[in-house]
């Protein structure tokens, strides 16, 4: 399976609704919280041109975030993705 990174922050719902499709799909995942990380938040907003969180990542490439994620679920894209046949 594919390794899945989400950048998150404590105080974001949506970060929070990302991990729970993950969880309820059994998907495992690294959770990388930038709350208090000024420095790799620049990194992150660096890579993806985005501010916001979560940033979720597969294998590292940058997926976007729950919206984003939620839509390649919703349509079959993510576990192809997570399967490694994306």
């Amino acid at each position: 399976m594919a390794k899945v990174e989400i950048y998150r922050t404590t105080y974001c719902p949506y970060c929070n609704m990302a991990e729970r499709l993950f969880d309820e799909m059994g998907v495992e995942y690294e959770e990388i919280d930038v709350t208090n990380d000024p420095e790799r938040r620049m990194k992150l907003v660096e890579e993806t041109g985005m501010r916001t969180v979560p940033q979720i990542f597969i294998d590292g490439q940058s997926v976007g975030g729950f919206t984003d994620v939620k839509a390649l679920r919703d349509s079959g894209e993510l576990q192809k993705m997570l399967d490694g046949e994306a």
